[in-house]
């Protein structure tokens, strides 16, 4: 029997490898790529007749849900899943996966990207001379500075050994117990003392109600007036307005973002035009490398999931039985 799926990832298209391995494999494959922000009816619009989709980081909630009455998986080709109402999609008997740790190493790579840009104030000094001037700021050395990773999960864990390469000092602070910590390099600490002791900060935790404004105006007010926040996880884990006024009021030195709250960045964003704070558009885990592991990875998870037998659901253990059943 043909099953037919949705992909919505940006970068997959008809007839590259991912399409060539579902369609080999018994599937009929639509796409409907995610470019910037879509009207929620047409997602369910294109959910409706499909049972299983790829999706990109696009709103999956509740409403869009309701109408996919043949909808049996639901695939993520990345780590993070917190644009799915994970709970709707349980009621709906529907399987939800990520990929953990897929692009981890892109994530990592392009961390120390953004620091070495923030240190070096290398974003300015390119707009500086295509303005026409001829920027000569001092900047700063990486070397013996201190890096506070908020969160400890595959992406953080790659970070710690390039981070290790250039002579800074690594603090943590995560949830993640005490028997699964690991590398003599790290020394983990609480959210205060990260704030207090960190030249930079890196955020890398997933965006729960726990997490969501865990960074606002009184942690900033606990940085070091010299800091530098980089955002590669969540958007709306910062506080954004506050983090603007903290910057212009040189309560932290700055900030580069790749992620934000709403994306595309809005014409009308605090965050535009702050000297101190660059925004990048969501590039951390798209290296070409981690692309292909991803659709790769992503699809082969569909398979497996629509067979009843998903990897890396995310959904309760009953309803993954749930949906075995009607598979």
């Amino acid at each position: 029997m043909v099953s037919r799926v949705l992909i919505t990832t940006d970068y997959l298209r008809p007839d590259d490898e991912v399409d060539h391995y579902l369609r080999r494999l018994g599937c009929e494959t639509v796409h409907l790529p995610m470019r910037g922000r879509r009207d929620p009816a047409e997602l369910a619009a294109a959910l409706r007749d499909v049972e299983g989709a790829l999706i990109a980081n696009e709103p999956m909630t509740a409403d869009v849900l309701a109408g996919a009455t043949a909808l049996r998986v639901i695939v993520r080709t990345g780590a993070g899943y917190d644009s799915v109402d994970v709970g709707a999609a349980a009621r709906l008997g529907i399987t939800v996966s990520n990929l953990p740790g897929v692009n981890a190493n892109a994530v990592a790579e392009y961390t120390l990207g953004l620091l070495l840009a923030a240190a070096r104030r290398l974003v300015q000094s390119a707009a500086g001379v295509a303005a026409g001037a001829w920027p000569r700021e001092d900047g700063r050395e990486l070397r013996g500075a201190t890096l506070g990773l908020i969160g400890y999960g595959a992406v953080a864990r790659a970070v710690v050994p390039l981070a290790s390469a250039f002579g800074m000092s690594v603090l943590c602070r995560t949830s993640v117990p005490v028997s699964e910590r690991s590398g003599e390099s790290v020394r983990f600490v609480e959210l205060d003392e990260l704030l207090a002791a960190s030249d930079y900060v890196s955020v890398h935790t997933a965006l729960t109600e726990r997490t969501r404004s865990l960074l606002d105006a009184a942690a900033f007010r606990r940085m070091k007036p010299g800091a530098v926040l980089v955002n590669t996880a969540r958007g709306p884990i910062v506080d954004e307005q506050a983090l603007v006024d903290a910057v212009r009021a040189g309560v932290i030195a700055g900030a580069a973002l790749d992620v934000v709250c709403a994306e595309p960045l809005p014409p009308d964003s605090p965050l535009r035009d702050v000297d101190g704070i660059v925004v990048y558009s969501h590039l951390a885990g798209q290296s070409a490398e981690a692309r292909r592991a991803a659709g790769l990875e992503g699809a082969a998870e569909l398979v497996a999931s629509l067979k009843g037998a998903p990897r890396f659901a995310v959904t309760r253990p009953d309803v993954m039985r749930r949906a075995a059943v009607r598979a």
